[in-house]
C-alpha cells in the first residue's frame, strides 16, 4: 500500500461488513475512501446500511481523508428526466452528512438524460450548501482530531475565518495535505489552494470546497507568501479589494509537512 505512495493515491472501495469492523484502519492508510452501497446492500441487511454510511463519513472526516458516496443515487434518471423525490432526498442527506462527493453512474454513463442528471445533483448540492441547517450539522460533527500542528493550524483557520466574514481561505501546499486539513473543517469560504505541482492540484478536484491553482514562482517569505495569495485570489475570482483572506503555510517555506503558519491579510487595490 504504502509502495503507491509516489506514483497513485489509493481509494477504497467499502463493500464488505468485515470492512466495518476495521473502519478506522482502513480510513487511516486509504487516501480516499468510496461508500459502495449497492455492494454494501448485498452484503448487509438494508436496514444497516444507511448507519454504515454514517459511520464511514464520520470516520473520514475525522482523519481528514474524501469520501465519495456512490450507487443507485438518481437510478431512476437513467430513463426519466427528473429524479423521485426519494432519489433527491438521498443526494441531500449524504450531504448533510459531510461527504465530499457525490457519484453517479449508469445515469450518466449510459442513461437518456446525462446532463441533467449531472445537473439535478448540482442542484441538490447547491441547494443544501445554502440551507442554514447544513452548517449547524457540520458544525455539531466537529470531532476532528488535532494530533498535529498542520492539524490545529488549519482547524483554527475556519474559526478565524468565520471571525473576520473572509471572502476565501488560501492553503499553501506541496503534497495536498494542507488543503484537505483545511477541507474537513467545512468552512463557510472556498478554499483556493496554490500548489507548485499539477499533480497535487488534480488530485485535489475530489476534496470538498477545494479550487487549486498551480504557484508559477517561488515563495522566499512571508510577504511573498501574502502578495501571492492576494494577486491569486483576484486573479481567480475569489476577492476583490478591501475583503479579507484567511492564509496557511508553513516554514521554511518549499518543505513538506511544515505547516506551521496562519495569517490574515486585507486584498489590497487592484495595479
Amino acid at each position: 500500500m504504502r509502495s503507491l505512495e509516489t506514483r497513485a493515491l489509493l481509494m477504497t472501495k467499502l463493500e464488505k461488513p468485515s470492512a466495518m469492523d476495521h473502519l478506522e484502519t482502513i480510513v487511516r492508510d486509504s487516501d480516499a475512501v468510496m461508500v459502495a452501497r449497492g455492494d454494501l446492500g448485498v452484503e448487509l441487511p438494508p436496514e444497516k446500511v444507511p448507519g454504515s454510511q454514517i459511520r464511514i463519513i464520520r470516520s473520514c472526516r475525522q482523519h481528514g481523508k474524501p469520501t465519495i458516496v456512490a450507487t443507485q443515487m438518481l437510478e431512476s434518471m437513467i430513463g426519466a428526466p427528473t429524479p423521485t423525490r426519494a432519489e433527491a432526498s438521498d443526494v441531500a442527506t449524504a450531504i448533510y452528512e459531510g461527504a465530499d462527493a457525490v457519484m453517479l453512474s449508469a445515469e450518466s454513463a449510459s442513461g437518456a438524460y446525462p446532463v441533467e442528471a449531472v445537473s439535478m445533483m448540482n442542484r441538490i448540492i447547491v441547494e443544501v450548501e445554502s440551507d442554514p441547517l447544513y452548517s449547524q450539522m457540520i458544525n455539531a460533527q466537529q470531532e476532528i482530531r488535532q494530533e498535529t500542528d498542520s492539524d490545529a493550524i488549519c482547524l483554527a483557520m475556519r474559526s478565524v475565518s468565520q471571525g473576520i466574514k473572509a471572502a476565501v481561505n488560501v492553503t499553501y501546499t506541496e503534497t495536498g495535505s494542507t488543503s484537505l486539513r483545511t477541507a474537513r473543517g467545512r468552512p463557510d469560504a472556498p478554499i483556493l489552494s496554490i500548489t507548485p505541482y499539477l499533480q497535487t492540484a488534480r488530485r485535489l478536484a475530489l476534496a470538498w470546497g477545494v479550487h487549486s491553482t498551480l504557484l508559477d514562482h517561488s515563495i522566499h517569505d512571508v510577504d511573498d507568501m501574502v502578495d501571492a495569495a492576494c494577486r491569486t485570489a483576484y486573479e481567480e475570482g475569489f476577492a476583490e479589494p478591501g475583503d479579507s483572506l484567511t492564509i496557511v503555510g508553513g516554514m521554511p517555506f518549499g518543505s513538506c509537512g511544515t505547516t506551521n503558519l496562519l495569517r490574515t491579510a486585507v486584498m489590497p487595490p487592484v495595479k
